[in-house]
């Protein structure tokens, strides 16, 4: 038993704080009651945090703030994703939220799905899931749908220098150059508000 709390305790290490998942993220550690077991005692012990039922994170410590962080609701998001089998885009508001391209702190999370509708109250935050057609489906990069998604919320006449200064500075150049070329395919005035957040400035 101490084998398979050691293995999922070194996995989540290796994610870092923050991450974020299911015990599906960590099935492969150990049988299926093992597993949960594992996942108790790590809970009981402070190492891990539920954030809501099936669903546990690793928490991140803020040394300025001199306290533990809210769950990240994207990495929530993703989490509830992965161990049903959807796939998810955030809606426009949010991924400007996610992208910190916006001050306003939302009441409620909204991601589009191919699963079923679905609600879930993550401390004061309401994460909503809505079922419809994916219509960036195509795009491989999760940063990517970020982007685009946050740029068609936005509109193109709202789109100033200083947001595409903001949106540069939270994506590292890897990040950029994957962009790029996951989304060569993008039509209109977005493609072209892409190029110019991922192939102007450096690090």
């Amino acid at each position: 038993m101490q084998s398979v709390e050691n293995k999922i305790f070194s996995r989540i290490r290796r994610k870092g704080p923050g991450w974020t998942f299911s015990n599906k993220d960590v099935s492969d550690c150990g049988r299926a009651g093992a597993v949960d077991l594992a996942l108790h005692r790590l809970l009981k012990a402070g190492k891990i945090r539920r954030v809501c039922r099936g669903v546990y994170d690793y928490p991140q410590y803020s040394e300025l703030l001199q306290q533990t962080m809210s769950p990240d609701l994207d990495q929530v998001a993703h989490a509830l994703a992965r161990r049903s089998g959807w796939r998810i885009q955030p809606s426009g508001n949010t991924a400007v939220n996610i992208l910190g391209l916006s001050t306003q702190v939302p009441a409620q999370f909204t991601y589009l799905s191919d699963g079923p509708n679905r609600q879930y109250r993550i401390d004061s935050t309401e994460l909503t899931f809505k079922k419809t057609a994916l219509k960036e489906a195509g795009l491989k990069d999760r940063k990517s749908a970020l982007l685009v998604q946050a740029l068609k919320a936005l509109g193109r006449d709202r789109i100033t220098d200083d947001i595409i200064d903001m949106a540069r500075e939270r994506l590292s150049a890897s990040e950029r150059q994957r962009i790029l070329k996951d989304a060569r395919y993008v039509s209109g005035w977005i493609v072209e508000k892409i190029h110019e957040i991922c192939r102007t400035g450096g690090e």
